[in-house]
């Protein structure tokens, strides 16, 4: 019988060293997609609360519009009033009547115009309403406009700016 002959090979595979720094490298690798995704993740909440600044400013100019130009103002605006002062003569928000009141609101919590909070999507929102005699910003004599500014200050510390005219008419 003839003796059976295997051919001598050689074992292949990984050595220590060379599974270490395939470890090292996937660490690597995952931290930083892990880092990526830290960072996507704390912004996530920024579009929601743009979302919302808006809705809470569109809340506060559209009844801020809707009110009289000014204290003396007749109900229907005719004739209409002449010079421009920043006077707020109510003293809760339910009895604002004129566009000048709204001048008292700062650092206040999102409230309906009966002055109750609004619903929990916007505790943590902050609302300051700025009234100046603008006229002369949009062509027109400087006692015939008032500016709008309405500052919506977000839970993120994020502040938003919106702006608007209400013209003496």
């Amino acid at each position: 019988m003839m003796p059976c002959r295997f051919p001598h090979t050689r074992a292949s595979g990984a050595t220590l060293v060379e599974l270490v720094i395939t470890i090292v490298i996937i660490s690597v690798a995952i931290a930083g997609v892990v880092g990526a995704f830290a960072v996507i993740t704390g912004r996530s909440a920024d579009p929601l609360n743009q979302t919302r600044a808006v809705g809470l400013a569109q809340l506060y100019m559209d009844e801020i519009l809707s009110r009289k130009y000014d204290e003396a103002t007749p109900p229907g605006g005719v004739p209409k009033t002449s010079g421009c002062a920043i006077n707020t003569e109510e003293s809760d928000r339910e009895n604002y009547d004129d566009v000048d009141d709204y001048n008292a609101i700062n650092s206040a919590a999102s409230e309906n115009t009966d002055g109750e909070l609004l619903g929990s999507a916007y505790s943590g929102f902050t609302v300051s309403v700025n009234v100046s005699c603008a006229g002369g910003e949009v062509g027109l004599a400087a006692d015939e406009a008032k500016r709008i500014d309405i500052t919506i200050i977000d839970p993120s510390s994020q502040s938003y700016l919106f702006t608007a005219y209400r013209a003496n008419f």
